[in-house]
């Protein structure tokens, strides 16, 4: 497929000269000779590659803010600008906004071809690698045949003809964002957007832009979820996390159908099919005031329950078969045969559920390329028992094995955090960046947990 080019210059030679000098080397061109003329070339659709001229028609508006636009839109964009008035303060600032290339006029022919090739390089890379985690995501199937997936494909397919809202719950690994994705593709939704919003990664002080995206006061929009997930499905991933001021905004939302954005004016309609999912118990958080009741009515019309991989250790041998295929597939290495039958993947807890256990698949097909069976067994079970060690504390066991496990699970991310704040001398931010925790969402923990501060 042919890349396309964006070029915007006032100058109508120069803009003619590049045109010719693009189309010469068969790319695909469009161009621009003022700011709202790009910005219409833009919004129609965005060019594998922009060329800008830094000064346009003398207006308020000039290269730089189109370049702003455009990193806004898809910052995997190369942007070359050019400028015959340049300096080092301006090519650093478009440098730092995100463009790739600044190039001083007069240029060579061969100069701007070369930048393009390569910046156009550049963008082919990237897309591969989005196009290769996608599949190595996206792609798989709901594997299993117990009754608890049996029920669940079921409900999949009734979910398909309505547009209910859906709560997914389920511990860590257990497929809550497959189970979404699947009744997105399974619905007449499946041709539009799907969007997922992770609240437990965000700072408390940006809910508001990511939702309702942001209109700044150059003319600018930074388009929030709620926007892009137009006529489509939003994921809200960890939905637990979100702040009481924030659930207020959303419930209204769910209410209205439509929102403004930060600075805006107008009211936006949206139509969008929202789908939810925590790895909390949502009625438990309801009944201590951290969650609203009548939000949680709203977001759990459908409900889906993901069972933990322990309880359903009968599809263990599905999900090996299929993993082990799919995974060499994408890793470009030969499939090896794992015993699925192997004792300790039956007697292991799967603290990481179906995740765990694809990492572990992963981890095997690779280590195991030119090994004999014997051996691919020893490396399964040496990963196993690694892992049992680090899970396993022999007081925590003893202690919460008359538990039932939502405590048992609490207790343990009790004595994980407080163990990490005494390393860290209950210093919150240094134990967040450890454990890999925005510092509110270790703040909602702790207080979720009853931990209170550490000396």
């Amino acid at each position: 497929m042919k890349n396309e080019v964006l070029v915007i210059d006032d100058n109508a030679d120069i803009r003619f000269l590049i045109c010719n000098i693009l189309k010469e080397k068969d790319y695909l061109v469009r161009s621009a000779a003022n700011y709202d003329q790009a910005l219409f070339e833009i919004n129609k659709k965005i060019p594998d590659l922009a060329i800008i001229d830094i000064k346009l028609d003398k207006g308020d508006r000039d290269g730089i803010d189109l370049l702003k636009n455009i990193m806004q839109t898809n910052k995997n964009v190369p942007v070359i600008m050019i400028s015959g008035h340049a300096n080092v303060q301006l090519a650093v600032e478009a440098i730092r906004l995100g463009a790739y290339e600044f190039v001083e006029k007069p240029f060579s022919t061969e100069k701007i071809l070369n930048y393009v090739s390569r910046a156009l390089e550049i963008f082919s890379l990237k897309k591969e690698k989005e196009t290769l985690e996608s599949k190595l995501f996206h792609s798989f199937e709901l594997i299993g045949e117990s009754s608890e997936i049996t029920k669940i494909k079921k409900t999949i397919e009734k979910l398909s003809s309505v547009e209910s809202r859906v709560l997914i719950t389920g511990e860590t690994g257990t497929g809550k964002e497959l189970v979404a994705r699947k009744i997105h593709k399974s619905s007449s939704r499946s041709k539009n957007p799907f969007i997922v919003l992770n609240a437990a990664l965000l700072q408390e002080k940006k809910y508001e832009k990511e939702l309702f995206g942001v209109e700044f006061e150059d003319g600018n929009i930074s388009y929030g979820v709620l926007e892009r997930a137009n006529k489509g499905t939003l994921l809200i991933d960890e939905v637990s996390e979100i702040p009481l001021e924030i659930q207020a905004h959303i419930l209204r939302v769910l209410i209205d159908q439509k929102f403004k954005r930060i600075n805006g004016s107008k009211y936006i309609n949206t139509n969008i099919r929202i789908i939810s999912s925590t790895s909390k118990d949502l009625k438990n958080l309801v009944s201590n005031g951290d969650f609203r009741e009548d939000l949680y009515h709203r977001l759990n019309v459908v409900p889906i329950d993901l069972p933990p991989l322990s309880s359903r250790t009968e599809d263990i041998p599905l999900l090996i078969n299929y993993f082990q295929a799919r995974l060499a597939d994408l890793n470009g290495v030969p499939e090896v045969s794992i015993d699925n039958q192997n004792d300790s993947l039956y007697t292991y807890n799967w603290p990481g559920n179906i995740r765990e256990l694809r990492n572990l698949v992963e981890r095997v097909t690779i280590l195991s390329v030119n090994e004999d069976k014997n051996n691919i067994n020893k490396i399964l079970n040496d990963i196993l028992n690694k892992s049992s060690k680090f899970k396993t504390d022999t007081d925590l066991i003893t202690d919460t094995m008359s538990y039932p496990l939502k405590e048992a699970r609490e207790e343990f991310e009790k004595r994980y955090l407080v163990n990490q704040l005494k390393k860290n001398q209950g210093n919150i931010s240094k134990t967040a960046d450890y454990i890999g925790m925005e510092r509110s969402a270790l703040h909602r923990k702790l207080k979720s947990l009853g931990i209170k501060g550490i000396n």
